[in-house]
């Protein structure tokens, strides 16, 4: 079988049971603040790790290296382009393995001048993967989004940035992507396409708007596009799908690009194929919902049970807000899948990051087959967050309707906390500003930071102490029949929905007097100060 039909069997599969990363906007109309929010995660088999990049400059004749390599499921090989003369700070969920692309890897984070990526899968038509040369060459979708971060001063400028890049150099494909790109003015998604043809559309979304990428997608759009101020794409956009055959303006059909560039599906049918998975539709309807809509709200559409399962590396949600300094830019980072896992504040401002959650070996690339850099040995020795929060979703999981609720009591309580804290920490932060103490407030920031990470930890620890003894205690322990550990391609994972769970919005949070609640109460009474 040639490379490309290997390639496309693998893509088809990948189509029926997804790993991949999803997107959450909400416009400014739709927020309760006013300010634009975004949020998801990164589903990759991957260890994750969050990761400070300091703004830097570079010599004249600096490069990056960007690309595939022939490992890759569309194979390439690596080129240089010149790096730019400065780079700005950012902070971002990094990884180590996606279809044999080259590690480091990253979904995207945001930047010291407030742009916000996230990257999210997009499949093709079959003929634009059949069409990709072989081998590639370009830059991946990893890179575009690491070099938006570092260069981009509005999410139109990334979107420019973006469409500079594939022009110059090439898109390298594994068969298709998005980026959402945002800032405190508005947002956009960006479709790359494969092929090789130098492909790709941007659509500005509405202040008015929810939209879900999971996959990503753009549906009608002007062929009159290079006029507009809400649409950009490349020159050969129109031109080339009437070649193809695959539009004609005579027709009198609009260009969709979903129908057109995309694997097209009705949206309003669950994307994915992994249990409990969600139409983008019904989770679109479900954030609309909760207009006014709170970062807290898109807190739980990003930990919903139907999207945050074991393929969930981490969760994300940051406010877009107006006129902030830097420094005082937000994220909220949760260290595995945020149905078990808190999220974390986590600023701009802040100068580094603890080790426990830093990078480890835990489902790292290549970690089952060397030994341990001595270098990373006190690294190592600590705890990891991405592990310890992964123990509880899986105890968590083996009885959802029993522990999901109060696991879920608790994560909340704890977020609850820390926005109580957030409003003193940012005033304070404005008024060190104003008396010309910025190195007080990264002092300030850090220090908040990693405080509140490391309550999460203890926080985690009693969570999987709670559960492990109830479920010892209880006889409700089992052990594996199966001799696999890692399930196939097309295998169930570890979820926290059940049979007919989907007929429910989202699992309600349990009654404060849940019998199991109080195995939890020193941890509870730990964590809220009392």
């Amino acid at each position: 079988m040639r490379a490309l039909e290997i390639a496309g069997a693998l893509f088809a599969l990948c189509l029926t049971r997804a790993t991949a990363s999803y997107a959450f906007y909400v416009g400014s109309a739709l927020t309760e603040s006013g300010n634009i929010l975004i949020g998801g995660t990164g589903e990759e088999v991957s260890s994750h790790w969050l990761q400070i990049f300091p703004a830097a400059d570079h010599p004249k004749d600096a490069t990056i290296t960007v690309g595939v390599t022939d490992e890759a499921v569309l194979p390439g090989h690596l080129i240089t382009i010149p790096q730019v003369n400065h780079t700005y700070r950012y902070v971002s969920m990094e990884y180590t393995d996606y279809w044999g692309l080259p590690a480091p890897l990253t979904n995207g984070g945001l930047n010291e001048k407030g742009v916000a990526v996230r990257d999210v899968w997009a499949p093709n038509r079959q003929e634009l993967i059949d069409m990709t040369p072989n081998p590639q060459t370009g830059i991946n979708y990893a890179n575009l989004a690491r070099i938006v971060m570092e260069r981009a001063s509005s999410a139109r400028h990334g979107v420019q940035i973006i469409g500079d890049l594939i022009q110059r150099y090439g898109y390298a494909t594994y068969g298709g992507n998005t980026h959402l790109i945002a800032d405190k003015d508005e947002g956009w998604v960006v479709w790359e396409f494969a092929g090789g043809k130098r492909l790709w559309a941007a659509e500005r979304l509405r202040p008015d708007e929810v939209r879900v990428l999971y996959p990503g997608y753009i549906e009608d759009f002007p062929i009159d596009f290079q006029q507009r101020s809400d649409y950009m794409g490349s020159e050969n956009l129109v031109t080339f799908a009437e070649e193809q055959g695959w539009w004609s303006g005579a027709s009198g059909e609009p260009f969709n690009i979903l129908n057109v560039y995309g694997l097209a599906r009705d949206r309003k049918s669950p994307v994915g194929g992994a249990a409990g998975r969600v139409s983008q539709a019904a989770m679109e309807k479900a954030t609309m919902d909760m207009f006014p809509v709170t970062e807290q709200d898109l807190m739980e559409r990003v930990r919903d049970p139907r999207m945050s399962t074991d393929e969930a590396g981490y969760g994300q949600v940051v406010k877009l807000e107006k006129d902030t300094d830097p420094d005082l830019l937000r994220l909220w980072i949760a260290p595995t899948g945020s149905v078990a896992a808190p999220f974390i504040p986590w600023w701009l401002g802040v100068q580094s990051v603890p080790p426990e959650f830093g990078e480890h070996r835990y489902l790292s690339e290549g970690a089952s087959s060397t030994f341990l850099n001595p270098d990373f040995q006190l690294q190592e020795a600590s705890q990891f967050a991405g592990r310890l929060f992964k123990r509880v979703l899986y105890y968590m999981c083996s009885a959802p309707r029993l522990f999901h609720p109060v696991v879920h009591d608790m994560l909340v309580g704890f977020e609850d906390q820390s926005k109580r804290d957030i409003e003193w920490i940012e005033n304070a932060g404005k008024i060190l500003l104003s008396h010309g103490g910025r190195e007080s407030l990264h002092s300030l920031l850090t220090h908040y930071s990693h405080s509140r990470a490391n309550q999460a930890l203890e926080l985690g620890a009693s969570i999987v102490n709670a559960l492990d003894g109830y479920i010892k205690t209880t006889g409700r322990w089992r052990n594996p029949i199966d001799k696999q550990i890692n399930v196939a391609a097309d295998g169930e994972t570890v979820s926290c929905l059940l049979p007919g769970d989907l007929d429910e919005p989202v699992i309600q949070a349990s009654e404060s007097q849940h019998p199991l609640m109080r195995a939890f109460q020193g941890g509870v009474r730990l964590f809220r100060g009392n």
